[in-house]
């Protein structure tokens, strides 16, 4: 039986595959405009300032400032491995967002609210990218060694707002359209999917070489 992450994984890996194929092809997502559109009209004052809020938590540097404090905080509970893993994760995240925005060269929409548009490219989006890497593995190791159903549903249940959020403010804010934040997302699984992959690959190699030296 295939594991559920992977299957999560490839269906991701076939999203950003068709939304990177439009992208490249010089052409718009069909829904990209019309949800621009309704979102606009269903803004209100309030809203505005607690999106700015959410996709304040996107930011580079508060991806980099959360990365590092959490990297310290394992690495002092003596969890280096996952220590390690999750540095791993954030720094690829880091530089899969740069060369995939390099890529693709997509440039951004009209901005709402006079929101600054950043100097960056528009696909795909950093926000979502690098916010699936860091909530999500924040919340896999938060639940790993966790016994309470309670508590790991919580844990997700907040990872995901806080994702879906962050994604979301970027398309209210009018900085990205819907399609650069769907392939950040879909980018940011593949990623986590392989670095987990190739951790459980490489601890079943040393465990069979320990077997085959006793």
């Amino acid at each position: 039986m295939r594991n559920p992450q992977h299957n999560s994984a490839g269906a991701a890996l076939i999203l950003f595959a068709w939304l990177a194929a439009v992208v490249l092809g010089g052409h718009s997502l069909p829904f990209d405009d019309p949800v621009r559109i309704y979102v606009h009209e269903h803004s209100s004052s309030a809203l505005t300032t607690l999106m700015r809020m959410f996709t304040a938590l996107g930011t580079a540097g508060f991806f980099w400032v959360a990365s590092t404090a959490v990297t310290m905080i394992l690495a002092g509970l003596n969890r280096r491995a996952a220590a390690l893993r999750f540095a791993i994760i954030m720094a690829g995240a880091g530089v899969l967002d740069t060369v995939l925005k390099l890529v693709f060269h997509r440039p951004r929409p009209a901005p709402f609210f006079d929101t600054p548009l950043p100097h960056s490219y528009s696909f795909p989006s950093g926000h979502a990218l690098l916010s699936l890497c860091l909530w999500g593995t924040l919340a896999a190791l938060l639940t790993a060694r966790s016994r309470s159903l309670r508590f790991r549903v919580a844990a997700w249940a907040l990872a995901v707002a806080l994702m879906g959020s962050i994604g979301f403010s970027r398309i209210y804010l009018g900085v990205h359209y819907p399609s650069d934040v769907l392939a950040g997302y879909a980018a940011g699984l593949v990623w986590v999917t392989m670095v987990a992959w190739a951790e459980r690959r490489l601890r079943r190699a040393r465990a069979a070489h320990q077997v085959f030296r006793a």
